[in-house]
């Protein structure tokens, strides 16, 4: 194995589709290094380019330029070396019906070559949680048990890193944690994984490192404690013993009173909680409890992309 720091290290890559008289930027002088042994997040609202970065490192869209290495080797120069070097798990459930897991995943193993003595498609069947359905038809599988199946064939080659392109899209939540758990699994057995997706709370659980992509262009890319970060404001609520005016020395935050529940808004980085609690106590406000509440990803998410929904 060659060594290198990074698994994926693009540097101004960028692509333009062309359609009759119109053109649509897609990436943008995209630059990213994934850090070999990291779990990466690559985030951004719908045609933001994630898609497009992930189908190039696949070999299904040609860049217009750019350079890119996949665990060192440049993906122009050393094609069927660098592809060997990933697994790609795409959003879509393309798996044949008329197959069973065990049967797909030999037939993968083949595709690549992979001698049959090599092969570890039992391993891989009971490392995803499907050796009860080994041999059932992929036709009879759940949603949740065929993106495990997706998953398995990715593996199969035994990759130093894993694409997840939308992993637990339509999975319910049962499910998605479990496949959180192996994602953290495989990654602390030393493949790297990069995942896209639309749940912020399976990045901010997963994810050290994160890209924020908008418009094919990078508008973030930092750990993503740095990025929680970026969002200062914080939200304490306390439950008052009695219902109450707001005090004046209290009207400098963002404040509200509903139903003896005093919400205050305020910067963690001008002032801290205590603060707070001492201007509570000078004023004989009484309180039972208090609850915290800190920035999330989707806090950041929303606030970098300038978007006013919610994202889903």
């Amino acid at each position: 194995m060659s060594d290198y720091i990074y698994s994926i290290d693009a540097k101004e890559v960028n692509k333009t589709f062309k359609k009759k008289l119109k053109e649509t930027i897609a990436l943008k002088n995209f630059n990213i290094q994934i850090k070999k042994g990291s779990i990466h997040g690559l985030l951004g609202p719908n045609g933001a380019g994630k898609s497009t970065f992930i189908n190039i490192l696949g070999g299904l869209v040609k860049k217009d330029k750019g350079n890119i290495k996949i665990c060192g080797l440049d993906i122009d120069t050393e094609t069927k070396k660098s592809k060997f070097k990933i697994g790609i798990v795409p959003q879509e459930l393309n798996i044949d019906p008329f197959f069973t897991p065990y049967e797909l995943l030999e037939l993968q193993a083949g595709l690549y070559g992979i001698k049959k003595n090599n092969r570890k498609t039992l391993e891989i069947i009971n490392n995803v949680g499907l050796t009860d359905q080994k041999d059932s038809y992929a036709r009879t599988l759940s949603g949740g048990m065929r993106r495990r199946l997706l998953i398995g064939k990715a593996l199969v080659h035994d990759p130093d890193m894993l694409i997840l392109d939308e992993p637990t899209a339509g999975v319910d939540i049962n499910l998605r944690k479990s496949l959180w758990e192996y994602i953290k699994k495989i990654n602390k057995l030393g493949t790297t994984v990069c995942l896209t997706t639309h749940y912020l709370e399976e990045a901010e659980q997963l994810c050290e490192y994160i890209t924020i992509l908008n418009d094919g262009e990078i508008i973030a890319n930092d750990t993503k404690n740095n990025l929680l970060n970026t969002i200062s404001t914080k939200k304490v609520s306390f439950f008052l013993e009695k219902h109450l005016a707001i005090p004046k020395s209290l009207q400098k935050f963002e404040c509200s009173i509903n139903e003896k529940i005093l919400t205050i808004l305020y910067d963690k980085n001008k002032i801290n909680l205590n603060k707070i609690i001492t201007i509570l106590n000078e004023e004989n406000i009484k309180f039972t409890e208090i609850n915290t509440y800190e920035s999330k990803l989707e806090d950041t998410f929303i606030k970098l992309t300038n978007l006013k929904e919610n994202y889903d």
